[in-house]
This record gives structure tokens, sequence and C-alpha cells, in this order.
């Protein structure tokens, strides 16, 4: 299977990926018996926010819990779904740089980045619209929206997926 390694060869981004092993926080976090779990446990935590936050919209969007107002449950969940995905960000970048050797060489890696990069872009390109916003403020939900939704539905889902078949290679 095809890896990052094997993308990006030995040119000038894989060294400087390499060299994330020699921060002093990765050191850390290699050395300590408790950090890198908790840093992991949040990593968790975080998904669990963007997962559980994201999925609701999604559905939500999709026509399911019309009882209650698109208005008072988007924003919420938008600005939940974005602080989940930051800190998912934040801690995966951390918990890569223990090892990027081995996460370099992982085909599950390439994919769930892969995956990540697409469901961003999913959700960002959606975020600029003025559909996105007329959904959010007077809870008129267009078939675009709806189709952001539906791929959402699949690519986050797919992205944690993806994540945990990491340590299986």
């Amino acid at each position: 299977m095809l890896t990052l390694a094997a993308l990006l060869g030995d040119g000038p981004v894989t060294a400087a990926l390499m060299a994330t092993a020699d921060w002093p926080l990765a050191v850390w976090l290699r050395r300590s018996g408790t950090a890198y779990i908790f840093f992991n446990a949040g990593h968790i935590l975080a998904i669990g926010l963007l997962l559980g936050s994201i999925l609701l919209l999604d559905v939500r969007l999709l026509g399911l819990f019309r009882g209650h107002p698109l208005e008072q449950l988007g924003p919420p969940l938008a600005t939940t779904a974005m602080l989940g995905a930051t800190a998912a960000i934040v801690t995966g970048f951390l918990i890569f740089t223990v090892r990027p050797d081995a996460y370099l060489g992982n085909a599950a890696f390439t994919i769930k980045l892969a995956l990540l990069a697409l469901a961003l872009a999913n959700a960002l390109a959606l975020r600029v619209t003025t559909a996105w916003r007329n959904a959010l403020d007077f809870g008129e939900v267009t078939p675009a929206v709806r189709i952001a939704a539906a791929l959402s539905l699949v690519l986050w889902p797919a992205t944690l997926l993806a994540g945990r078949w990491i340590a299986f290679l």
C-alpha cells in the first residue's frame, strides 16, 4: 500500500517531518511514563467532541430532529465541532512527533490524512457559502447543504476508522 514515506520520498518535507522527533516536547512525550497517555486521551476526547457534534449537526441538516430549530442547534454544534477538530489536529500532530518514521511508513495513516483533508475541505467549503449562513440564521437547508452533510456523515467516521486502523498495520 502507498505510504506518505513513498509519496514524499527523501525530500525536505520528509526531513522536516522526521525532525519533529527531536523537538523537546516529542522527546518528553517519549520519555514520560504518563504524558503520552494524557495526550492520547486528549486526542480521543477531541475526536469525541468533533464527531459527536458534527454528526448531530449533519443529521439535523438532513432533516432529523426537526422539533429542534437549526438556528439554535447549529451554531453551538458547529463551534464545538471546530474546537474538537482543532484539538484533534494539535494532539494528533504531537502524537505523530513521538514516532514520525512509523506514521510516515503506515498506509492507514496516509489514508487517514487523505480522508481528514477531504472532510476538512468539505466543512470549509460549506462554511464559506451563503447557503450555510442561511441554514444557521433562518433554518433554510438547500440541497447543497444536504449533500455536504451527507458527505460529512461518511468522511468523518471513515477518518476515525482509518485512525484506528493505524494501530493494526
